[in-house]
């Protein structure tokens, strides 16, 4: 009886996760901006702290940007109160919304993820030269417990997402 309860309660509560994630993954139509069945997707930007003919000298982006190639719109302007330059994208195409969005992004194929790797890649490229990875420890495998399985999982989602 006890197990069965709580199956339900999990249950109710993953629907009512789903529901929420999909609606807030739901992006309004474009007002005023040409075609109003063209729905926007929103810009995703970082501020990189270096002028703007060094974000993209002769007009090529940096290679994580460019390797997404004609899947997204670029614009690169002048950061507020002049302190570097706001490197923003965006995709061209609607981005997944509702469970087929959730499903996407809880398998890692979710195209704005794609994005926000691209930006932060090309930010680290043009500040620091280099892509910064998280290396494991060199003290061998870890231990099978809750607590390690747990930070396992939070660094390999931080590649994609950008936090921990």
């Amino acid at each position: 009886m006890k197990t069965s309860i709580k199956l339900a309660a999990a249950g109710a509560g993953l629907a009512v996760l789903v529901r929420a994630v999909g609606r807030s993954r739901a992006r309004p139509f474009a007002a005023g901006h040409g075609d109003e069945t063209e729905p926007s997707n929103r810009w995703r930007a970082v501020t990189v702290n270096q002028p703007q003919e060094q974000i993209a000298p002769d007009g090529a982006l940096p290679p994580p940007l460019a390797d997404l190639g004609d899947v997204i719109e670029v614009r690169i302007s002048k950061a507020a109160g002049g302190k570097g330059t706001e490197l923003a994208a965006r995709l061209r195409d609607p981005e997944p919304s509702g469970a087929a969005g959730l499903a996407g992004r809880l398998a890692g194929d979710d195209p704005g993820q794609a994005v926000r790797s691209a930006l932060r890649e090309s930010k680290q490229l043009i500040e620091a030269g280099e892509i910064l990875r998280v290396e494991p420890q060199p003290t061998g495998r870890r231990a099978s417990t809750p607590g390690s399985w747990l930070i396992g999982t939070v660094t390999r989602r931080a590649g994609s997402e950008g936090v921990l």
